[in-house]
């Protein structure tokens, strides 16, 4: 007979277990079915041990390039490739490890697995030591995320024609990568490469890095990027790759038509979904289709998270696995995304939330900009971090926040505010209102609020 659960969550993600953790805080008893490691793409091979790489490269650059400018003094740096990624892994495994504690800890019931919607309320897990087992719920919920897609001719290797899950595990560091794709992931990991010497270029389709961002900042971040030595190539496809013996020769057509040679080839140009037999994809979006509540075209089973579509993003698949598990034993109206920060990682960080002015422009809403640089703050110049802006667009109507762009030293850091401002729905002047500490990065989001209304002081 098959074991009776509240709730079954397949994948144990940033959705998953974070919906399995919630229904088991309601006081429902849940299984959550993960196939490899719990924590997902994000903890395991994305967003995580991708931050550990980051900040090697970052101190790294910083040492190498700007100690002397703080007094700092190195004879023959150097760097160890395979240390930097151990700790990377070491990182994850701890987080992985506590995300294993909290399910104890909330009597979360974990499987490893694949699982199957072998009947309606009915889960067929096959486990990784080969036994099936079956459980049973009138409530399941679909988070079994995306993988990345392949490009037709660049299909994986595993070695020379890679995804962003074997660049984090590179035994060595290749001389010459080309990235296929300018969003996060590509920009990332060109930062990252660039950072210890590899020859990169960067090959993206859209005109501009970062095509989903305001256009102010991604063109700021090509220049940055230019200025680090990453070569550039926007409006430009991949017509064909051929892989030889040593290099891997790479055909581009569009705005470059050239052919240049590399070890490695990334793709990093997007992700398909990954679901369990017995559940079908929309065939427009290639996603799982759901409706307000998250609950797919089957009675009973829901689905949060990038297998829903995007924005593929952690936070966003946390908020939406809340909300469905929330609707689905609470008296609450389940809220879809809409307001939500696009944070990237690289140096300089690029971070926004809301609207981008070609948006705004776009609905024919009057609008008003506030920037303010940050090499017109006093923190930015004392941690030598003045590379970088902040924008904030307003309604012009009623000083409502619109939307923010940020580009510079810990702007990740910084966006959290705009959020709340918006999840609020202050205005400038409540932004103005609003004290900031002095000295802080912070302190340029009151002073682009203040510009915007022609009221800046340092500007």
């Amino acid at each position: 007979m098959p074991e009776r659960y509240d709730l079954i969550v397949i994948g144990g993600g940033p959705a998953g277990y974070v919906g399995a953790i919630r229904a088991a805080q309601l006081g429902k008893k849940v299984a959550c079915i993960e196939r490899e490691r719990v924590g997902g793409t994000c903890l395991n091979w994305g967003c995580i041990p991708s931050k550990s790489l980051l900040r090697n490269a970052e101190l790294y650059q910083f040492m190498k390039n700007r100690s002397k400018d703080f007094g700092f003094k190195f004879e023959q740096l150097d760097f160890d490739w395979l240390t930097i990624i151990k700790r990377s892994r070491r990182v994850t495994d701890q987080l992985a490890g506590g995300i294993e504690f909290l399910f104890k800890k909330n009597k979360v019931q974990y499987l490893k697995g694949e699982a199957e919607l072998a009947d309606l309320h009915l889960v067929k897990v096959k486990q990784t030591n080969s036994e099936t087992q079956l459980l049973e719920s009138s409530h399941i919920l679909v988070c079994s995320g995306v993988q990345p897609r392949p490009l037709p001719g660049l299909d994986f290797n595993g070695t020379t024609i890679i995804s962003s899950k074997e660049a984090m595990v590179l035994p060595k560091r290749p001389n010459s990568i080309v990235i296929v794709g300018a969003g996060a992931i590509g920009v990332e990991f060109a930062y990252f490469f660039n950072a210890f010497g590899t020859d990169v270029t960067l090959v993206e389709m859209k005109s501009e890095v970062l095509p989903v961002e305001d256009s102010e900042i991604s063109q700021a971040l090509e220049k940055s990027f230019k200025r680090q030595g990453i070569q550039i190539l926007t409006e430009t496809k991949v017509e064909r790759a051929q892989v030889n013996e040593k290099e891997i020769q790479v055909a581009l057509v569009g705005k470059n038509n050239e052919t240049i040679n590399a070890e490695i080839v990334l793709v990093a140009s997007g992700v398909e979904a990954v679901y369990p037999i017995g559940l079908t994809l929309d065939h427009d979006t290639g996603f799982i289709k759901v409706d307000e509540c998250y609950q797919t075209e089957i009675s009973g089973v829901y689905a949060a998270g990038d297998i829903i579509g995007p924005p593929w993003l952690a936070h966003v698949a946390t908020y939406e696995a809340i909300q469905a598990v929330n609707g689905m034993f609470t008296d609450s109206q389940p809220k879809r995304v809409q307001n939500f920060p696009n944070c990237t990682y690289c140096q300089p960080q690029v971070a926004s939330i809301g609207l981008t002015e070609r948006a705004i422009k776009e609905s024919g809403a009057k609008y008003r900009i506030g920037r303010f640089p940050f090499k017109g703050s006093g923190k930015a110049l004392a941690v030598g971090e003045s590379e970088g802006f902040v924008k904030i667009i307003f309604s012009e109507n009623d000083g409502a926040v619109l939307g923010a762009h940020m580009i510079g030293s810990d702007v990740t850091e910084l966006i959290a505010e705009l959020g709340l401002a918006m999840t609020l729905e202050a205005t400038f002047e409540e932004i103005d209102e609003t004290i900031h500490a002095h000295p802080t990065l912070g302190e340029a989001i009151h002073e682009a609020s203040l510009a915007a209304f022609q009221q800046a002081i340092h500007i």
